[in-house]
């Protein structure tokens, strides 16, 4: 029988329809191809090699029933993650980056432990500006008040997809840090204490000062303690949406890394104004953030810009990734400029350097 042809322009429609399609099932992929890695499938068939493994092979080991692997696989099939060589599954390139790839990983598990069932009411947060799916996890005004009493996995599937995006850029920076030898330095949105350590451990007589919330700051000084640079660190518990609440003043650098994008528009306003009300005259402010519009390949925008509906779910109901065009327009209002811009910083980080305009 001969087959029938296509235009292109029908070509086109139907490949516009199939990827709409993947749209609308893409929660079905999701969970049956994450399914397969937790529960080892995808392990076994990476084992097997190219030969892969035929259904009643899979079933004989005892470990999942034939049901569940054709249920399973078949989905998998789908997304590319697997492939039939005649009658037996073998695993594909991109199921070979779901085994073994810890960005993957940690994408899958911050979607499925902190975002996958809050995202059910993203619809209604976007509406009323609030985080609407964060009772699924706790009830807490924002989730940064209950980071540490999030339940297990999400607080460690938070933590581990917050840190590989932080953790992978500090030691690039910390030369930028210090690249004007501060004396006084302040961590504005401290979180663990991470980078705070980092700096004190770099530099042995600078002065550092840590502002977050209360739940944060206790966090952050066992990690200082434990470190052993406690000494040299002062502790401010400042609400950030509280807008008459100051910062410290006199301060010679101000650093925030991945901080602002956890407020609307508005508070990262207010925060910048009060940053630079608490710099010393010659004083500038460093941000390090993942901006989406600095990316250098597609696949990091693609992250940050679907990490957003998290934000609005979860996280806050009014932030966002942004674009990094809106900090240095928000900056400038605070009465800052732009000096310097550095990107390629770790896995997707961009670093802005302001001073007083």
């Amino acid at each position: 029988m001969q087959q029938k042809s296509f235009s292109p322009a029908t070509q086109t429609a139907f490949a516009a329809r199939f990827e709409a399609q993947k749209i609308a099932f893409g929660p079905v992929v999701f969970q049956c191809v994450r399914y397969a890695w937790k529960r080892g499938m995808l392990k076994a068939l990476g084992e097997a090699g190219d030969r892969g493994l035929h259904i009643d092979d899979l079933a004989a080991t005892g470990q999942w029933t034939a049901y569940a692997l054709k249920v399973a696989l078949e989905s998998c099939l789908s997304a590319g993650v697997v492939r039939l060589s005649e009658d037996r599954y073998v695993l594909d390139k991109t199921g070979y980056c779901v085994l073994t790839d810890a960005i993957t990983q940690i994408n899958f598990n911050f979607v499925h432990d902190v975002c996958y069932r809050g995202l059910a009411d993203l619809d209604r947060s976007l509406d009323e500006a609030s985080p609407l799916g964060l009772k699924t996890l706790g009830d807490w005004p924002t989730i940064y008040e209950g980071l540490a009493k999030l339940p297990e996995p999400a607080k460690s599937s938070w933590f581990a997809f917050d840190h590989f995006y932080s953790d992978t850029s500090f030691p690039s920076i910390l030369p930028d840090v210090f690249a004007t030898a501060p004396r006084r330095l302040m961590d504005i949105g401290a979180n663990t204490g991470k980078f705070s350590c980092a700096a004190l451990e770099h530099n042995p007589t600078v002065e550092l000062h840590l502002v977050d919330l209360p739940q944060q700051l206790a966090v952050a000084d066992a990690t200082l303690r434990a470190a052993g640079v406690r000494e040299r660190a002062h502790l401010h518990a400042v609400d950030m949406l509280d807008a008459p609440s100051p910062f410290p003043t006199g301060m010679d650098l101000i650093w925030m890394s991945q901080f602002l994008s956890c407020f609307s528009e508005p508070a990262i306003a207010s925060i910048l104004r009060r940053a630079a009300a608490a710099l010393a005259p010659q004083g500038q402010l460093l941000i390090m953030d993942t901006f989406w519009d600095r990316q250098r390949y597609d696949i990091a925008a693609y992250c940050l810009i679907n990490t957003s509906p998290y934000f609005t779910a979860i996280a806050s109901g009014n932030s966002r990734v942004y674009e990094s065009t809106d900090y240095i327009r928000l900056c400038e209002a605070a009465g800052l400029k732009l000096v310097t811009a550095r990107d390629g910083i770790g896995y997707c980080h961009s670093l802005l350097r302001f001073a007083r305009g």
